[in-house]
Parts: C-alpha cells; sequence; structure tokens
C-alpha cells in the first residue's frame, strides 16, 4: 500500500491559515465591543462618563453620614477615683454616740476629746427638737421624730444610707461609756467580716439581772410572720429578751447585720416598740439577720466590759480598780460619772498601752541581740545599737565629715567648726540638755557599776548627724572605795539622741505673684551705691515688669539740706522720676521716704572705714528699727516688706524665694547671702558677679542680717510686744534718739530687726537659709574700682557686735605667706 507523502502533510497547514483569514474578514465589530467590555470594565465605565458628561468631568467622594455609628455603641469603663473604692476596701471601725442636747458640751465633748483621734468616724446623734445649733461640736446628727422606741432605727438608718460602704464595724454607745479605742482597733483587726457580727455584753452577764423595759404593757401585739415564735411582740421585754446586747455597755455590730437591719427597717420599727433600746435592737438583730443572740466571744476573741454601777466600784481610785484584771482588759467602761472622769481613764488607759509598747520594744531589742549572737553575721542581720536608729552617715568627701564637738560643763570649744571663737558658753537648751544627757549616764553607771562613785567629768564629746541624731561621748572620773587611798578609774559611755518621728510642718498656700515692696535705706556717703541699686532694680524688675515697688529711704545728716542743688540725695530722687516717668504704663515706680538723724549720728563718716563693717548701719544696727517703723506706714499692714541694702546683688530668683518663704502670720525670711572677696584689691580670686559661688570667690556671712523680708503686721506685732520692754516704737524722726538710749529693761541683745523677731517670742516662724542668687561686697567693689582703697586697720571701734568682712580666704591668705616667705628666703 503506499504512504502519504511530504507534500499531503503541509495540507492541513494550508488549509488552516486559510480559514483563519476568512474569518478574520467576516466577524462583526459587536463582537470585539463584548469581549473588550468583559476584560476591562474600569475602562468600559471611563468611556461612558465621558460620552455623558464630557472631557472636563471630575469625581466627587460622598461623605456625608460616613463611616456609619455602630449600632451598639461601646460603653466607656468608668472606674474609681481610689484603689480601695474599686477593691472593696474600707475603714474598720464607726462609733455612734447616742446623746442629748444638754450633754452635748459636757459627756459628749470629753467622749470626743478622748476618743476621736483614735477612731476612724464618730458621729453624736440627738434628738433635734429645738433649733438650738450654737454647739461646740461639730459632727452632730438630729432627728425630729422624738419618739424614744424609734431613736436606735434612726440611727441605723443614718448610718446605712450614709457609711454601709465605708466601714466594716459599726459600735453603738451612749455618751457615758469610755471607750478604750486603741484596744477595740487591735481586736476588730483579729476577727473575719465575712460573718455576721452581733458582739457585746448581756446584762445577765454583766451583774444586772433586771430586764423590765418599762415598755406599755396595753400596746396591741404587732402584726409580726406567724413563723417567728421567739421574738416577744409585747409592749415589755420578756424572759426571752435577756440574752440581747446591753446599750449601756456598747454594741458592735459588722456592716453585714446592718444591711440586713436596713431592709427589714419596717418589721424592726413594729416589733421594736419598748423605750429599752437594747431590746429594740436586739429584736431587730435577731429578726433581720437570724443571730440568736448576743455574742461575748467570736473566733476566739471577746470584747470585754466593766461596769463602775455598783456603790463598791463608784468612788474608787483608779490606782485601786487598776489591780483588778477585769478593769485592765475592759474595752469600754460604763456609766462614767462626770466629764472629768473621762480624762482620767484616757490618762490611765494610754499609760498603760505606752508601758506595753515599751515592754515589746524592749523584748524585740533582746530577741534581736540574742539572734545576732555570733549565729549570723551583722552584715546580714544589720543589727546595730541602739536598734531602729540609722549608722552614722559616710561622708562623701572629706568636706562633708562630721567633727566631735569638745565640751564640759559650761563651755563648748571650737563651736561649729569656727576657728573664730575657740571658746563659746553654752546656751540655756544646750545646757539642760547636757545635763540630763549626764545623769542618764550616772544612773547608768549606778545600776552597772554600784560599788563605783561618780568624781567628777574627765571630758565629753557631742555630735550631731542629720539622719541619725545627737551622739554623745562621755569620759567620766569614778573612784571605788569610801576610804583612802581611793582607786581613780575612767570609764567611757556613749549616748545616743536618736530623731523622734519626722513630721511636715503644715504651710499655708502662697504664689509667686505677690507684690514686694523693697526698701533700700541709703547714708549720704552711700548715694553712688544707691545710684547703682537703682540701675540694677530697673534692669532687674523695672524691664522685666516684675511685681514689686521700689521705696528709697534717705538718711539726712542733722544739719544737711533736703532741697536745692545742695541735697545730697538731688540726683538719686532726678533718677527715680525719670524712671517712674519711664515705666508709669508698666504699673512700675519708685518712691522715698526722708528720715533726718539726730545730732549724735550726723558726725562726718570716712566711707573707708565703713566698708569694713558687714552691715551697712555700721556699729548702729538699731537704726534698722527706725527705718522699718517710720517707712512702713507708707505702706499698710497687708504689704511684703524686703528691707535691703544699696551694695547688694540680686536675681529674680532670689525675690521668687522671698515670696515663697514669706508667709503673713506663719513665717519671716531672713536669707544669709554671699559675701564676695575683692578680687581686685587683694588679687587672688578673679572678680565675676554672675560665675557660681565658690570658696575661692567668696563666703556666707551669718554675721549680716541687713535683708529680712516680713509682712507689716507681723512686724507691727512684734515691735508691741517690745514697746513696753525699752525698745519703744519710733513715730517720729525725733524719737530716734530714744531708741539709742540704753534702757536698763531692754531685751539683751537686740541690735536688729532678726533679733527683734526672736526676743518678741512672736508666733511666727523665722527661716534662715543661704541664698547663692544674693551677694553682698558689690559696694567695696565699686568703691576700688573708683580709686578708693580699703584702709590698712580696722576701724577704731571695730565692727561692733558683727565681725568685720573677709578680705580673702584663710587658704589664700597662707599661699601668699609661704610665696612670700619662700621670695624672701631665695633672695637671701
Amino acid at each position: 500500500m503506499r504512504r502519504p507523502s511530504a507534500l499531503s502533510r503541509n495540507h492541513y497547514f494550508v488549509i488552516g491559515l486559510l480559514l483563519g483569514l476568512v474569518l478574520s474578514c467576516y466577524i462583526p465589530q459587536d463582537i470585539w465591543e463584548l469581549v473588550q467590555q468583559e476584560e476591562c470594565p474600569q475602562e468600559v465605565a471611563e468611556n461612558l462618563l465621558i460620552e455623558r458628561f464630557g472631557q472636563d468631568f471630575e469625581p466627587h467622594l460622598n461623605l456625608i453620614n460616613k463611616p456609619l455609628a455602630a449600632k451598639k455603641p461601646v460603653k466607656n469603663v468608668l472606674r474609681p477615683r481610689y484603689y480601695s473604692s474599686e477593691l472593696g476596701i474600707r475603714e474598720k471601725i464607726f462609733i455612734g454616740v447616742m446623746t442629748s442636747q444638754e450633754n452635748i458640751n459636757s459627756y459628749a465633748t470629753a467622749f470626743n476629746r478622748t476618743t476621736a483621734h483614735l477612731v476612724n468616724k464618730i458621729k453624736f446623734f440627738i434628738n433635734a427638737d429645738s433649733a438650738k445649733t450654737n454647739y461646740q461640736l461639730k459632727n452632730i446628727v438630729g432627728f425630729t421624730d422624738t419618739r424614744e422606741s424609734r431613736r436606735p432605727f434612726y440611727v441605723i438608718k443614718y448610718i446605712a444610707d450614709n457609711y454601709l460602704d465605708d466601714y466594716d464595724y459599726f459600735l453603738l454607745v451612749p455618751d457615758n461609756v469610755y471607750v478604750d479605742a486603741r484596744k477595740l482597733t487591735a481586736l476588730l483587726y483579729h476577727m473575719s467580716i465575712t460573718f455576721d457580727l452581733y458582739m457585746g455584753g448581756t446584762r445577765v452577764g454583766l451583774g444586772d439581772p433586771s430586764t423590765d423595759g418599762n415598755g406599755d404593757a396595753d400596746a396591741p401585739p404587732s402584726a409580726g410572720n406567724a413563723g417567728d415564735e421567739s421574738l416577744n411582740d409585747s409592749g415589755a421585754a420578756g424572759l426571752s429578751d435577756r440574752n440581747y446586747c446591753a446599750l449601756e455597755a456598747g454594741i458592735l455590730l459588722s456592716s453585714s447585720v446592718i444591711r440586713k437591719m436596713r431592709n427589714n427597717l419596717d418589721r424592726c420599727v413594729r416589733i421594736g416598740i419598748t423605750n429599752d433600746h437594747s431590746v429594740n435592737i436586739g429584736r431587730c438583730v435577731k429578726y433581720a439577720s437570724r443571730v440568736a443572740g448576743c455574742q461575748e466571744s467570736f473566733q476566739g476573741m471577746r470584747q470585754y466590759s466593766y461596769a463602775l454601777n455598783t456603790k463598791s466600784r463608784h468612788y474608787k481610785d483608779l490606782s485601786i480598780l487598776a489591780k483588778e484584771p477585769a478593769f485592765r482588759n475592759a474595752t469600754t467602761v460604763y456609766p462614767v460619772q462626770t466629764p472629768e472622769d473621762f480624762y482620767r481613764l484616757h490618762a490611765y488607759y494610754s499609760k498603760h498601752h505606752l508601758e506595753l509598747v515599751q515592754q515589746r520594744g524592749y523584748a524585740l531589742e533582746q530577741k534581736s541581740y540574742r539572734i545576732a549572737n555570733g549565729s549570723i553575721s551583722n552584715k546580714i542581720l544589720e543589727i546595730r545599737w541602739p536598734l531602729g536608729v540609722p549608722p552614722p552617715s559616710a561622708p562623701e568627701t572629706r568636706h562633708d565629715m562630721l567633727t566631735w564637738q569638745l565640751l564640759n560643763g559650761t563651755h563648748s570649744f571650737l563651736p561649729n567648726a569656727n576657728a573664730d571663737r575657740a571658746v563659746a558658753p553654752l546656751s540655756r537648751i544646750e545646757a539642760l540638755d547636757f545635763a540630763k544627757v549626764l545623769d542618764i549616764a550616772l544612773q547608768y553607771t549606778a545600776q552597772k557599776y554600784p560599788k563605783l562613785r561618780y568624781q567628777d567629768l574627765h571630758s565629753a564629746y557631742r555630735k550631731f548627724d542629720a539622719t541619725r541624731g545627737m551622739d554623745y561621748q562621755l569620759h567620766l572620773n569614778l573612784y571605788e572605795g569610801a576610804t583612802p587611798p581611793k582607786r581613780l578609774l575612767l570609764k567611757s559611755f556613749e549616748v545616743v539622741k536618736p530623731l523622734g518621728r519626722i513630721e511636715v510642718v503644715p504651710s499655708p498656700y502662697v504664689t509667686e505673684s505677690t507684690r514686694i515692696a523693697i526698701l533700700v535705706p541709703a547714708f549720704e556717703h552711700q548715694v553712688t551705691d544707691a545710684l547703682d541699686f537703682v540701675a540694677q532694680y530697673e534692669r532687674v524688675c523695672m524691664a522685666n515688669q516684675d511685681n514689686t515697688f521700689l521705696l528709697l529711704i534717705f538718711l539726712y545728716r542733722f544739719d544737711s539740706p533736703s532741697k536745692g542743688d545742695d541735697d545730697p540725695f538731688k540726683t538719686l530722687k532726678k533718677l527715680a522720676l525719670d524712671l517712674s516717668t519711664k515705666y508709669k504704663t508698666d504699673g512700675s515706680r519708685i518712691a522715698w521716704v526722708s528720715i533726718r538723724l539726730p545730732e549724735q549720728l550726723s558726725a562726718p563718716i570716712k566711707p573707708d572705714d565703713w566698708l569694713l563693717h558687714a552691715s551697712m548701719y555700721g556699729s548702729q544696727q538699731l537704726l534698722s528699727l527706725a527705718v522699718a517703723d517710720l517707712a512702713l506706714p507708707k505702706l499698710g499692714l497687708e504689704s511684703l516688706v524686703l528691707l535691703a541694702p544699696p551694695g547688694m546683688l540680686f536675681r529674680t530668683d532670689f525675690l521668687n524665694r522671698v515670696r515663697m518663704n514669706t508667709i503673713q502670720g506663719f513665717q519671716v525670711y531672713a536669707p544669709i547671702g554671699f559675701q564676695l572677696y575683692p578680687c581686685s584689691w587683694a588679687h587672688f580670686c578673679k572678680e565675676c558677679d554672675t560665675c557660681d559661688i565658690s570658696q575661692s570667690s567668696g563666703y556666707f556671712d551669718r554675721q549680716n542680717h541687713d535683708v529680712i523680708a516680713f509682712y507689716s503686721r507681723d512686724y507691727v506685732q512684734a515691735r508691741k510686744l517690745l514697746d513696753p520692754l525699752g525698745l519703744p516704737i519710733m513715730r517720729s524722726d525725733l524719737d530716734i534718739e530714744q531708741l539709742l538710749l540704753q534702757a536698763p529693761q531692754r531685751p539683751a541683745g537686740v541690735e536688729s530687726i532678726l533679733d527683734m523677731f526672736v526676743a518678741a517670742q512672736h508666733t511666727v516662724h523665722i527661716l534662715r537659709a543661704v541664698e547663692p542668687h544674693l551677694r553682698f561686697g558689690l559696694a567695696v567693689r565699686s568703691h576700688l574700682a573708683r580709686g578708693g582703697s580699703l584702709p590698712p586697720t580696722l576701724p577704731p571701734d571695730g565692727c561692733g557686735r558683727q565681725q568685720c568682712i573677709h578680705l580673702a580666704s584663710r587658704k589664700q591668705i597662707g599661699d601668699a605667706i609661704i610665696r612670700y616667705e619662700d621670695k624672701s628666703i631665695l633672695q637671701k
């Protein structure tokens, strides 16, 4: 058979090609459009929009009501303000005292003063049948319904509506019951709150067999539940009511019982128709909580009560009653006969608790020492003497080391590590403190060494540590034997007075917006310094619109003119007027007051000698009192006053601290400024007013009292206290001579305003603190810059009580002496 040739195989290819060409020519155009629409729908849609709206069409998004709100909005979780509310943590005890209007200012007041500060909350409940409201107590609740049988239920309702979720336990007592709140609180912390508590003492258990409630026997029976057969619903208390807690000794209820009583309060009112509150409360508790009766003990704890209603106990002394265990263990004592007995009982139980605390502390101390007796390393236990007192603070550098101060019975040596005063007498407080410490050491010596006798004090040292307290080291000379020859022994003892509980002193609220009246006095020879101060005041305060007011005080000599061209303060007055006009729109101004000095203070002054004084007043610092007395009437009693010398350098931060630390009726601020050395004269340092303070540039001058801030009212009150004591108030220039006279009854040591506040023993505090932004010495530098010089010797009369200013530090002077000696040696 013949096989197909190669030409026949190509027939398929040719036939397929011809069919494709024919189909491509005869397929309609719509089919291509349909195929294209299925493949690119976006392009087709764009073409349709162009055909309908034209080429300039721009799409816009419709955002109205979009996105749509959820059908179920998410609720925000509202959390309580305090963790205790969210966790259900409540206070421990609430005391409700049932009293009367007649006993508010007697029994109730005594109850409040002896108990209120030891419990969480206390309220007094009375029948408010009158409009009298001028009671000493403020925590009083009055009920207008005077029916006595309803009174305990009003108390229960008030407690449940206002304090049910805030306290765990509630104690109801009359006003003649003393409550040992410390013992009661300790008792409650040992009981669980998850159970119903109805605790107290029954009248049978308290020794009072009478249960007659003096109720109304003719009252109709209440329509109670048929199943409640244990309740005596008649008007009088029956035999079944003997097991109720007696209100006379106090009834302790848990919050769960109070809640159940509130839910059944209507029924409680119907069954509590007697005038005996103990029975009414007991019936309500029994019906509402199903507690069978009064619980004299609960979970192994018992609340003891001590009755004083027997004749043998009425007039007994507390020292006799204290011998009875029942009296010592009692939580409540009743009935108290007089309000004064509350304070006697409170004093006894407070002393009793203090003795128990001391015994537990001593036992704990001995136990700690036994544990640390070599069995465990003390580095792990950290047992140190005295127990509970921090160890001495470790100094960070050699400059922070605390030095021991040598003492004897009357004087201290090198006080405050100041070499300028080698010996200083002990103050009255320091002498009493040292005598007490020495007496304690002698008592311990007599106990530990009964055969030794005290002869005298060999030496003593003390050191104050701000983290620990005051440490004493006493070296005592003791001798043995009553007849010679006596054997003398030296024994050393260490006494520690630890710091007590540190408390933050409450301070009134102050702000940095108070207006400061700056008082700057100036003598005639200090006009140039005053001009420099006014220029500084313009730069720091007036240009920055600081809320201040400057009052210049011109101290004229007796014969100096105060007007015309010969006025020594003419340039200063003109500058004050010009600056007041310049800053008039800002409310800043400068005023002045003129004071005429007496003739004895008008002698010519050498500025060179005056510069060595630490105070601008020289040796007459009492003039600061005259300046304040005569200038304050221009300001008013509510002004914040800053008395300052013209030679000081200050910043805005210093003024803000004056505002914060000076509090009307509370505190006076006396900053300790930084005294700058005259570097241009001694050449030991470089002058720099804006540099940080350092030991080479100056020192804090504690002797300078020229700068002090106070309120006018506080100053006037302190001056009135010293006016009858020989320190008269200046009301005119003519009174200055009286101030300079040495009155025999004048308080000793009063030479400045700061001394005046101290001597007046005013109620305001006095705050002294270093102030790095307050600097002195500008007058000395200005004097040297103007070509002046310092005197080679001290002034003839010295510098008064205060020391003269220091021209350099001891280190700088010592280095200069060494360099001088080395140079002289080399020259030889």
